[in-house]
């Protein structure tokens, strides 16, 4: 028996964009528009030519793409022919051979939105979808507040369908644009349209506002839809759009759709999926939702100790796909609920040989515990775990070691201004170097004393010149003046490498500082620098 084709329709690039705080530059648009085509999406839709200039220029020299790209825009305005309005010019002039235009269909936003007439809403679409199908365009119809408009007046919503069908759109979408309707309404809704337009030309584009999109998107799917419109991490208006990046794995890995269903996606492209979910998340500059399913740091994340016992005799214990399938890893968390098998876990995945019954294992579990108890947190804080091992098994040499340091704070009263003014001294080769530095904060002025400095540390300096503090996290674990503070950085380099260390102190400077040392000796340490001899 032959599977059905499934087509993936992402709209990051144009719905997407209309999220709270994002905007894509050009750039953006290039870089993110390039990864879903290699992930095998069927249909980019790039944004909408006219609407803003980034969108005019995206189209005016779209990118080079394995995906169809599409451009977006609306039914023709009432009152103008399509040959004249200013709006359906910009989309049949794009650079491209597909497009989905937006069309009403419930009657309450023509009446109240549009305030036209419904038949003149309807020759609207008409006359919309004849124009682009005369300029060899493919047309795809949204249908927007279709549901709502359904179960407003059936009749008219599944009229301006046929408006848009009947008149040569290859695909028509029912859009749940308020998101509120429920995965039992759209399945019956869908079902019923089949009888009208055929499964192959049935599309849904659901939002997020019930946390249904996903659910509502697979229902339909189940129900005769055969495109699925969404975005790579859900990104969209108020509570987001579906999220393909839960579609595509589930369409493909779980049986109830692989046995019917196909998609243009192979096993090789789907292990791209972690890599675009996290790129468009450093496009935007945001952190990566850990718990994301499939593609989430912590989606195949094991912390208590029987679940890891578990997963080390068969990850089907814990786990519902093997996360190398989507391109994600599985990670042992160590913590206070660790036991033996979390430490054995960890170990070999950080290359250490251990006998299993080596007494050093349980040294290892204790300390962590003992150190979990005063405020350390170990689950995402892997290279101070790293450091903490291998000091404790001897394989840590002495680096730069700390004499002592200093941080001012100063006021300029006239301007206002708050400085921080630091002091370290250090010591390498039994050699004491002073380091001095300013920042905007006491943090931050310790990085810069050691970072302005780094000519002066001899041998370290060529391996510490490109690494970068990109993160900083404070967590005050109780309440009161005598609170302790935990704090976490992440790291970088040029390499591309990023790692997380933690510090935890009553003195939020003397966290901060612990957290900073850490990360610099596990650069030295990851580098193979030599040992100093203080």
């Amino acid at each position: 028996m032959s599977k059905e084709k499934i087509y993936l329709f992402d709209t990051t690039l144009r719905d997407g964009a209309q999220t709270k705080g994002v905007d894509f530059g050009m750039d953006d648009k290039v870089k993110i528009a390039n990864a879903l085509s290699e992930v095998g999406i069927d249909y980019v839709e790039g944004g909408w030519p006219g609407a803003n200039p980034t969108d005019t220029s995206f189209f005016n020299e779209p990118p080079k793409l394995k995906s169809d790209l599409v451009a977006f825009g609306m039914t023709k305005r009432s009152g103008r022919s399509c040959e004249n309005d200013p709006g359906i010019s910009s989309i049949v002039n794009a650079n491209v051979n597909h497009v989905c235009i937006v069309g009403k269909s419930w009657d309450y936003h023509v009446d109240v939105a549009l305030g036209i007439s419904k038949e003149e809403n309807l020759e609207n679409i008409k006359d919309t979808a004849k124009y682009f199908i005369k300029n060899n365009k493919e047309f795809m119809f949204d249908a927007e507040h279709f549901f709502d408009g359904y179960k407003n007046n059936k009749d008219y919503a599944l009229s301006c369908l046929k408006a848009a069908y009947d008149n040569g759109a290859r695909w028509i979408v029912l859009c749940d644009t308020n998101g509120g309707t429920l995965p039992n309404e759209v399945a019956e809704i869908v079902s019923h349209v089949s009888k009208i337009i055929p499964n192959d030309h049935i599309g849904i584009h659901a939002h997020n506002d019930t946390g249904n999109a996903v659910a509502n998107s697979l229902s339909a799917v189940l129900a005769g839809a055969r495109q699925i419109q969404g975005t790579i991490n859900g990104l969209g208006e108020r509570c987001g759009n579906a999220n393909l990046v839960s579609i595509i794995p589930t369409l493909i890995l779980k049986n109830s759709f692989n046995k019917h269903f196909e998609t243009n996606i192979d096993s090789k492209k789907l292990k791209r999926l972690t890599n675009c979910s996290r790129l468009l998340d450093e496009v935007l500059n945001k952190t990566s939702n850990k718990h994301a399913p499939y593609v989430g740091a912590s989606a195949f994340a094991h912390k208590g100790g029987l679940h890891v016992s578990a997963v080390q005799k068969d990850p089907k214990t814990y786990e519902h796909i093997e996360p190398e399938q989507v391109g994600n890893e599985r990670s042992i968390v160590i913590s206070d609920q660790a036991g033996r098998s979390n430490i054995l876990s960890r170990l070999e995945k950080l290359n250490i040989q251990i006998n299993k019954d080596d007494p050093k294992i349980q040294t290892i579990l204790d300390e962590v515990k003992d150190r979990e108890f005063t405020g350390y947190s170990y689950d995402g804080a892997d290279a101070s775990f790293e450091l903490l091992t291998r000091r404790l098994l001897g394989e840590v040499p002495n680096y730069i070691q700390i004499k002592n340091y200093e941080v001012k704070i100063v006021k300029d009263t006239d301007k206002k201004n708050i400085n921080s003014i630091a002091k370290a001294y250090l010591i390498v080769d039994g050699k004491e170097i002073l380091c001095e530095g300013e920042g905007n904060g006491p943090v931050n002025a310790l990085d810069q004393a050691i970072r302005s400095n780094l000519d002066k540390i001899g041998k370290y300096s060529d391996y510490l010149k490109d690494l970068r503090l990109i993160d900083y996290k404070v967590r005050i674990l109780n309440t009161g003046t005598n609170a302790t503070t935990r704090v976490s950085i992440e790291s970088s380099d040029d390499k591309g490498k990023s790692w997380f260390t933690i510090g935890v102190s009553p003195n939020i400077i003397e966290a901060s500082f612990k957290a900073l040392l850490d990360s610099i000796d596990y650069k030295l340490f990851k580098e193979n620098a030599p040992s100093s001899s203080n």
